[in-house]
Formats: structure tokens, C-alpha cells, sequence
């Protein structure tokens, strides 16, 4: 099936700097605004008010494109919030057919997911009474009890906790049909409370934490041969393993086990099965780089190979392809993705851009904000180039005039094949000038007609300085390093939400 995503009429619109910008279509709109968001305040947008957008954006989107999205966020984009969000939302307003349940059964990867889309669900109907969650959707009961039958006892185990609904008021909610009378068994144990308690490197901690000791020489010496031991099991998962570094590097384990640690850090297959989003490497990056204690460099070099094993399927270009990279630093860029992160869009921008200019044969990089400067970089280290940029970004000022990119261009006659810009959009000008981002782009393509621009959306406001319907203008949104799949995808002009339409059920 395809969609109608352009729209026939175009109206003034400024945004949030009150600076002139282009509306999106309702499809547009709600791509951008759900792979740029954890649920949590923005600069420019309370989280309710985000909240609200999306919902009312999904009331005026196609089923079947919501659906598509809500897959495309979690198994491309690696969110998992927002697609349950999506599901409940739509399954409100559309019904009578499987598009609910076959949607569930593609985004649900996680037992704990079930639990977080009937809490979702509960919430967002408005159920308080003692039997919140009755009258379940018939679409979302059948979409949850096919999911159940993806779970062994160890996942089930594993994600067995207390919460606003557990997974045993899932299992009696849904009443999955077991395949087979081995998981039969292991519904009786969920129902029953005698899962095996999984080997996790929470559930040893925790054990070990409840533990008293002579002295704190006894207690550091049992953290140490606990952390040993965990990473001999070879049973602590990616995500687990980048998040503990410092308390591995802190726990004082031997050489030989920190020399493991980074060999699957760094190791490829494991980066790509690990499907990190690329700022979780930068997070750990800083929170290990002003350590005073042994192996931490080591730690932080297998921390760049693991960044560069990610970087390979990305689709580079050879020499004879002019990349200019342009990252934001505005003061509306300094936001952190969410209440408990602190990571911030700016961080998001960097990392992205340095990515892609680590693939790039022929690539001028920089950072803009009152001014546009020229910062090139080694291809090789791409979280310390981020951490360059970083403490380089006052130099630029905090106004977001991604104009002077082009004008920089233009005044250097310099011909570039693509320009792209990894900013939240919320272009204008500062000085006040008849310069306009328009503009700019309009005057570049008379000197070089061949170019493409191409803007990273990392905020989903709604809007862009542009008109991404003609003209080689691009809009792509999301925190992913597969947003260069996307990109790759637009070879053949077409749009990022074609590139999501593929996506079959």
C-alpha cells in the first residue's frame, strides 16, 4: 500500500525562534516526533504537550502507516516506550481487523514489554476501578497472548517483576495458548511463582549485597571475584556490560578479565547484535574518561572499536563524493533526551555526525551556531572527536544560523555533492539580516544544481526551514545510527517514509 504523504497546499508557518518554516504532512509530523522522543520535556515542549501531539497526530495518520511506524521505532530505531504508546493509541480508534494484533506481535521483543503496554493501556483509558484492566481491546489480548509464546523460562524469569501489572495478571488477562506442553509447564511456574531465579548479573549482586562482612578489605575482595566470575560466565548481556564499566574498572578485577571485557566490547558481530543506539557508547565513554584507576584506557580504546564496528554498515562514499558535515551547538541543542539522561540532543548530533564523517572519503566537518566554523577531524576516534567538539562548542556561539553553512559555500565557490546538517531544525537569523536558510539553498543550487541537502531531524518540533518537497531537500529523523539506512534509501528520491511503507507484516 502506498501513501499520499505530500500535502496539496502550503501554509505560512513560523517556528519556535519565530523565524519562517514549512509545515509537514501528518505523517511527517508524527515520524519526526516519535523517533525523537523518551517521553520527557523538550526545550521548546513540555512532555505532555508532546504526548498530546502524537495522539492527536495518530487520530489524522493512516492505520496501516502508524502501525508500519510503530515497528520501524522498535526494531530499527531500538525505542521501546513510544511504539506501545502507538499500539494503545491506535487500537482506541481503529478496530475490526488483525493490523493491532499483528503490529504487538512485531514490536513486543521483551517479556517485560507485555507488562509495560497493559500499565500503558490502563493509563491511557482511564481505568482506576479494582478491575482495571477489563474489557482488554480484543486486538491487544490477541496481539499479547501470540507474544507470550516468544518467551523461554529464563526470559519470562528475568523480567518478572513487581509493577503496576505483573506478568502473571498478563498470563490470566490473555490467556495464551501454549505450543507445546513444556511451555505449558512453565505458564504453570509463572502462575504458580516457581520460575527458576535466572543467573543475572542483578540477581548475584543483589545476593551478594545482602551479605555482611568482617571489613571492607572482605567485602571489596568478594565484589572483585563476583565480578570475575560474572564475566567468566559469559552470561552478562551487551547493554549490562557498557552500562557496569566503571564498576568492573572500580570492582578491580585482573588484567586477563578487563583484556575479556574489551574483547567483546569491540567484537563486531557483537556490536551489531547488541543494537546499542550510538550516544550509549559516548555515555560510557565519558563516564570512564577521567578515571584514575588501572585498564581504563584500555577500556576506552575498546570503546572506540566498538563505535567504528558500528559504523561499517554504514554506506560510505568514495573520494569522488563531497560531504560537508554541519553539527548543531545551539542553546537549544544543550537539552537532555530525557529526565534521567545525561545525554543531550547536542550529544545525539555530534556523535551522528562523526559518525558519518568517519565513512566519508572527501568530508569537510564543523559546528554551527552564531558562526560556522571549519573543525576537521581524523576519521579513527570518533568519541574523542565528539568530546573535541564538546569542549569546543562555545566557540561558535549558541544562535542556530545554519544558513552560514551555505553561505560558506557560496563564498568559497566550493562545490559539494551533499550537505548535511544534524540540528533540531529550529532554524533563523540572529543578525537580523534578509539571509535566510531559504535563501541560502536556493542561491547555492544556481552554482552547484547537483547538490543535496539533507536535514537531520533530532528534535521532531513539527516543522522545517525548508520545503522538503523539492529542490534535492531531505528530511530524516531519529537518535539511530540507522538513520544512514534511510539516508542510503533516498538515493533513489525517495522520502524517509517510504523508506518505512516497505515494511511488511
Amino acid at each position: 500500500m502506498k501513501f499520499n504523504f505530500l500535502n496539496k497546499e502550503k501554509k505560512n508557518i513560523v517556528n519556535y525562534e519565530n523565524a519562517p518554516a514549512f509545515s509537514l504532512t501528518s505523517e511527517y509530523e508524527l515520524y519526526a516526533a516519535v523517533v525523537t522522543t523518551g517521553l520527557s520535556a523538550s526545550f521548546y515542549e513540555k512532555e505532555t504537550d508532546r504526548l498530546e501531539r502524537i495522539k492527536n497526530l495518530i487520530k489524522k495518520c493512516d492505520p496501516v502507516f502508524v502501525a508500519k511506524l510503530a515497528v520501524y521505532a522498535r526494531n530499527e530505531m531500538y525505542m521501546r516506550s513510544i511504539p506501545l504508546v502507538l499500539i494503545v493509541e491506535l487500537a482506541k480508534i481503529h478496530s475490526g481487523d488483525f493490523l493491532i494484533s499483528k503490529m504487538i506481535t512485531h514490536v513486543i521483543q521483551r517479556a517485560d514489554e507485555i507488562t509495560e503496554l497493559l500499565a500503558y493501556y490502563q493509563m491511557a483509558n482511564d481505568r482506576k476501578d479494582a478491575k482495571k484492566l477489563n474489557r482488554l481491546s480484543k486486538q491487544i489480548q490477541k496481539g499479547l497472548a501470540n507474544s507470550f509464546n516468544k518467551f523461554d523460562e529464563y526470559q519470562l524469569a528475568k523480567y518478572n517483576r513487581d509493577g503496576a501489572v505483573k506478568l502473571k495478571d498478563a498470563l490470566f488477562l490473555v490467556h495464551p495458548k501454549a505450543k507445546d506442553e513444556a511451555q505449558q509447564a512453565i505458564f504453570d511456574k509463572l502462575v504458580n511463582d516457581t520460575l527458576q531465579t535466572p543467573y543475572t548479573w542483578e540477581t548475584e549482586l543483589s545476593q551478594l549485597g545482602q551479605m555482611k562482612f568482617l571489613n571492607e578489605f572482605e567485602k571489596q575482595k568478594a565484589f572483585t571475584q563476583k565480578w570475575e566470575e560474572l564475566i567468566d560466565s559469559n552470561k552478562i548481556g551487551y547493554m549490562a556490560l557498557l552500562r557496569n564499566l566503571r564498576n568492573i574498572l572500580e570492582a578491580k578485577v585482573s588484567g586477563f578479565h578487563v583484556m575479556k571485557v574489551c574483547e567483546y566490547l569491540s567484537n563486531e558481530k557483537a556490536v551489531l547484535n547488541s543494537k546499542q543506539l550510538p550516544f550509549r557508547f559516548l555515555a560510557a565513554y565519558r563516564e570512564l574518561k577521567e578515571l584514575k584507576l588501572k585498564y581504563t584506557s584500555m577500556v576506552l580504546d575498546a570503546l572506540e572499536d566498538a563505535v567504528m564496528a558500528s559504523s561499517q554498515n554504514i554506506k560510505g562514499f568514495d573520494v569522488n563524493i563531497s560531504v560537508v558535515i554541519a553539527c548543531d551547538v545551539s542553546g537549544s541543542m544543550q537539552q537532555p533526551i530525557s529526565s534521567k539522561s545525561k545525554v543531550l540532543l547536542y550529544d545525539i548530533g555530534l556523535m551522528l555526525g562523526m559518525l558519518m564523517q568517519s565513512r566519508c572519503q572527501n568530508v569537510v566537518s564543523g559546528m554551527f551556531g552564531d558562526r560556522w566554523k571549519i573543525i576537521n577531524m581524523p576519521k579513527r576516534s570518533i568519541l574523542a572527536n565528539v568530546n573535541e567538539y564538546y569542549k569546543r562548542e562555545g566557540e561558535v556561539g549558541y544562535s542556530t544560523n545554519g544558513y552560514l553553512v551555505l553561505e560558506d559555500l557560496i563564498s568559497r565557490k566550493e562545490i559539494a555533492d551533499k550537505i548535511m546538517l544534524f540540528t533540531d531544525v529550529q532554524m533563523w537569523n540572529n543578525a537580523f539580516t534578509k539571509d535566510s536558510f531559504v535563501n541560502s539553498w536556493n542561491r547555492y543550487k544556481k552554482i552547484a544544481p547537483n547538490a543535496k541537502l539533507y536535514l537531520f531531524d533530532l528534535a521532531g518540533y513539527g516543522q522545517s526551514p525548508i520545503n522538503i518537497e523539492k529542490n534535492d531537500v531531505y528530511l530524516i529523523a531519529g537518535w539511530s545510527d540507522k538513520v544512514f539506512d534511510v539516508l542510503n534509501a533516498l538515493e533513489d528520491k525517495n522520502s524517509a517514509l517510504n523508506y518505512i511503507n516497505r515494511i511488511e507484516f
